[in-house]
Parts: C-alpha cells; structure tokens; sequence
C-alpha cells in the first residue's frame, strides 16, 4: 500500500512539473504584465537598490516588491533571466498543489488530497496563470499556505505554530500584492461555526497564545515597510514619499473603494468561474446538493474552504474594478471541498458523458481551427499577421498545432469510452500544456514579446548607436542589446517625443529613436524613418535624426489620439 501511495504521489508531482514547467527558458516575457516586473528585477539587480523599484527612470509603485525580489534573487543565483521571470511561478504553483494535497489527505484521506490536487492542475485558469510570470500565482501560493496554517489549527488543532504560520503567509501575501489579508477572512465561518457548536472547529480564543496571529501577520509586513519609511523620511526625497503614498493607500483601499480601471458589472466573477474554472465547475449540478447535506450534518471540512471561496468572489465582485485573476486564490479551497465528492461523481453516468462531450467539442474545435488555418479563408491568417508580428511560417506551424491536440482528444475519446472520459480530458489538457510550452513558446516569442523588433533595431543602427526610446513599453527597454535612454514611461508621450528630439539633436549623428507608432507626430517625415516591426499588436517606427523635419508641437488631433492611446496602454 505505501508502495502504491508513494507511485500515486510521485505521478502527480512529475505530472505537474511537467506541465506546468514545459517550456522554461524557452521564452522572454510577455505582456502585459511580465516585462514590466522582470524589468524591474533587472534594474534592482543592477542598481543594487532593492528597496525602492525603479521601472526606468521613475519608482515603481504599482505593486509590492516581493516578486521582483524573487525574480531578481534568482538570477543572482542562476544568471539567466530566461529562467529566472518564471521559476517563482512555477515553485508557487507547485507549492499550492502540495498544499492541497497535504490539507485533503489530513483532513479525508490520502485519495481525497490526489484528487483535489489533481482537480486544481487541470483547472484552466490555474494552469494558465501558473505559466505566467505574473504576481497572481505567488499571491495564491502565500494565500493558500495562510489558508493550510489557519486550517491546520481550526480544523485538526490546536496547533499554535500553524496557527502563527498562517498569519505570517498572510502577512507575507500582503507585501506580495495587498489582497493576501483576505485569507483572515477564513477566521469568520470558522467564529459562527464556534459559536453554533459545530463539531472540530475550535478558536481558542482565551489562549495567550492566540495573539501570535497577528504579531506573526505584522511581522513580515514591518520588515518590509519599516525600512520603506525609515528611508523615504531621512532622505528628504519627495519622490520617495510619493511612493509611500500611492503604494499604501492609492493601490490598495483607494484601488478598491474607486476603482479607476477594468469596470466590470457585479456578475463578472460568476462568468469567470463558469468559463475559466473549467472542468471543475462542471461538477457543481451534483456538489451542490451533497455539499448542502454535509453542511446539514454540520461538518466544518466543508463549511470553512466554501464559506470563504464565498466571501473572495463576493469581496471581489462589490467594485466596479474586476479582472479574472482576483478570484484566483479560492479556487485551491475550492477543488478542496470538491474533492471528497469526485470519486463518487466521476462513476455517475450524467457527469461522465458531460465531461465526454466537452471533451469532443473541444477536440472538434481544435480540429476545425487547425483545417481553417490550412485550408480555409486566410482571414484569420492575415489578422494574426497584422496583429502579432508573425509571419506564415508560425501561423502554419500553430495549424498543425491544433490538429494535433484535436486528433489526439478524438483518439483517447475513442479509446477511453464514456468510462474514461475524465482521463481522456485530462490527458488533451495535458497535451495541450506541455505543447504549448514546448512548441508555442519559441513559435510566438519574437511577436509576443519585443524580442524581434529590438533585435532587428540593434541590427540597423549598428553596436556604436545610442537608442532612445519614445511611447515605449517595459518589454523595449528589457531587450535593448544596449542601455536605453528613456524619457520617463508615465510622462504623456508628446512630451516624451520632445524631450527624446531634443536629446537626439545633440549628437544627431549616432542617436536614434524608437517611437510607437501613435506617439509619430507631423514632425517626423515618415518617408525618412523606418517602421522595425511589430509586436503586440504595435507597430515601431526608427526615427534617425533627418526624419525630424520641424518643431514637435502636436496639433489637437494628434493630441487627443495620443492622450486616447496612451490611456489604452495604462490599463492593460
């Protein structure tokens, strides 16, 4: 049996290393987000100021350091930027599942803990993000081990240290990105269950040891902000104290109570999990009523991990302000709960041809996207050449891409039966993971990220050129083959166009521009610049010092496209 156990938990850590590792270092970052904090790690590195990001000329605000730490902490130790934007993903996603697993096996059965880890891998929207390097899958990570401290002390307690431990990893998620403090919220079930005398779940209130929680949750929160405030105070800097500012009250409270970007309406999350959350959501016909019968016999396993999935996506769903990734940590508690209940599910009829057709639509998707690509009008062919930066080679090599995954969906669904129809699921997401990885990650990377266009840049000014950059995004100044000279990245971009024309006329002979299309003014002769390429949907023009041609003063028009484009850009 320990033989079989450990074969059990062996399959699902290679499985997941696998698919969710496929393909590092295959690839830069891309946009949005992963430039704009891998550029902050490389400046960190470089600078040696690791207490105050910088992102160019100008700090950097937005969201707390501690994944730009991570990141630049790794390429110390590896050297390779590459690996290093993406591996605090990936630990973090690996962390989430042990965790998972760990709380179903201690709380069920060993059977329960596989199954709820293996239901959150296969999840889109945490595979997805866990192959990003975007700050949402580190958050979850702190916000579920928070959760496993909380749980472990509620639950199966008292165990003080676990107690602390989960008020730390909640404090840690705060300096991470602000929303770790919702993983507290599990103290509320956890209180009424106490107080209605439900069975397992105690607070232990009258404890002197109680009051290490929130010591524990400051703790991490002051060795990050004492030293912020110190320094921000005894250097007089006022852009220092902007910082502090912005970083403590606007990105968070101000953030959430007068949301200023992503205006969803209230029932935003629910389509999220309906779409996103798949396949686990297609359970909920069935999880429903079994989960009412268990909270009837007034079982706690269940009432703490649903009553605070509950409270996330009503917290998240009050501001106008919603993206898909908020939701994102109580889906770990989530699969949690619904564990316990698959083995029983996945041998119904109902659930087994659900997950059947899914599983043929899908496939047949694939199928159908991969012929029209070949075959069909070249409509989609021409957009995604328009729009990305791609050329013919990538769109048909992504064709055979599709039918690939749809031909093998349709061969392990004629295979596997109805019977099999959750392994057949699994196995095309699974295919789908690590080809996308393998394969998709050096096919889109030159138009997915600036890799191309800064390389062709560099080309065509030559090693002895000097760059600077105009309406530029994180991704251009991470790949410069040289140090760029930036304007400032929030400053309006007709200002930016200025400042850079002035500095190109001192030296016109070696210094060029690179400017995005939309900040090109009258100024510019057209005829005399060159359009390097495009990426993300962007084209960039090299300006050399003859296409200017006048006095860069933009008219109303250009003007008000600017101010619109620019407005774009600052809420992707």
């Amino acid at each position: 049996m320990k033989r079989t156990n450990s074969r059990e938990f062996w399959l699902l850590a290679i499985t997941a290393l696998l698919v969710i590792g496929a393909g590092l270092g295959m690839r830069d970052p891309w946009p949005s987000d992963e430039p704009r904090f891998a550029l902050v790690a490389k400046q960190m590195v470089e600078s040696g100021n690791w207490l105050f990001p910088h992102r160019g000329i100008e700090l950097y605000s937005d969201k707390p350091p501690m994944l730009m730490w991570l990141q630049a902490t790794f390429y110390t130790v590896l050297r390779d930027w590459r690996v290093a934007f993406l591996l605090p993903s990936l630990l973090a996603a690996l962390g989430t599942l042990a965790c998972v697993y760990d709380l179903g096996r201690r709380l069920w059965t060993r059977r329960v803990g596989l199954y709820a880890a293996w239901a959150l891998l296969f999840t889109l929207h945490f595979t997805f993000q866990a192959k990003k390097a975007q700050i949402d899958p580190l958050v979850v990570c702190f916000i579920t081990l928070a959760n496993y401290g909380l749980l472990r002390h509620l639950l199966l307690g008292p165990h003080w240290r676990w107690w602390a431990a989960g008020w730390c990893f909640a404090g840690i998620g705060v300096i991470t990105k602000g929303v770790g403090v919702l993983a507290l919220l599990m103290l509320l079930p956890a209180a009424l269950a106490a107080a209605a005398g439900w069975p397992r779940v105690r607070l232990h209130v009258r404890d002197p040891r109680f009051w290490w929680g929130p010591l524990a949750f400051l703790l991490p929160i002051a060795a990050w902000l004492v030293p912020v405030v110190v320094t921000a105070l005894a250097s007089g800097e006022p852009e220092y104290r902007i910082y502090l500012n912005d970083i403590l009250f606007r990105q968070t409270a101000k953030r959430y109570a007068q949301s200023w970007d992503h205006p969803q309406p209230f029932w935003y999350h629910f389509a999220t999990m309906a779409t996103m959350w798949i396949p686990v959501i297609l359970a909920l016909p069935w999880a429903i009523p079994a989960w009412w019968r268990r909270l009837r016999r007034r079982d706690a396993r269940y009432l703490l991990p649903l009553a605070w999935w509950l409270l996330v996506v009503v917290f998240f769903s009050i501001p106008s302000g919603k993206r898909d990734v908020y939701i994102l940590p109580a889906l770990p508690m989530f699969c949690l709960a619904l564990a316990p209940l698959l083995p029983g599910l996945l041998r119904q009829r109902g659930p087994q041809r659900l997950l059947w057709t899914f599983t043929a639509v899908l496939s047949l998707v694939c199928l159908a996207g991969g012929l029209s690509m070949l075959w069909g009008e070249p409509a989609f062919e021409r957009r995604l050449l328009e729009q990305r930066g791609a050329d013919g080679a990538v769109a048909a090599a992504l064709a055979w891409v599709l039918l690939a995954c749809g031909g093998w969906g349709v061969a392990m669904l004629a295979w596997l039966r109805v019977r099999g129809a959750v392994f057949a699921l699994l196995s095309l997401f699974g295919v789908v993971w690590v080809i996308y990885g393998l394969i998709g990650y050096p096919l889109l990377n030159d138009s997915s990220s600036a890799r191309g266009v800064m390389r062709e840049t560099g080309r065509r000014i030559g090693p002895q050129a000097e760059l600077g950059l105009v309406a530029w995004k994180e991704q251009n100044l991470l790949m410069a083959d040289r140090p760029a000279v930036t304007f400032g990245f929030k400053v309006l971009w007709d200002e930016q166009l200025r400042r850079a024309v002035a500095w190109q006329a001192a030296q016109p002979a070696t210094r060029w521009l690179l400017v995005q299309e939309p900040a090109m003014q009258a100024c510019i002769d057209r005829a005399r610049a060159q359009v390097v390429g495009v990426a993300n949907r962007r084209r960039w023009w090299l300006v050399p010092a003859a296409a200017v041609v006048g006095p860069c003063i933009p008219s109303a028009e250009e003007l008000a496209r600017e101010r619109r484009e620019q407005g774009n850009v600052d809420v992707e």
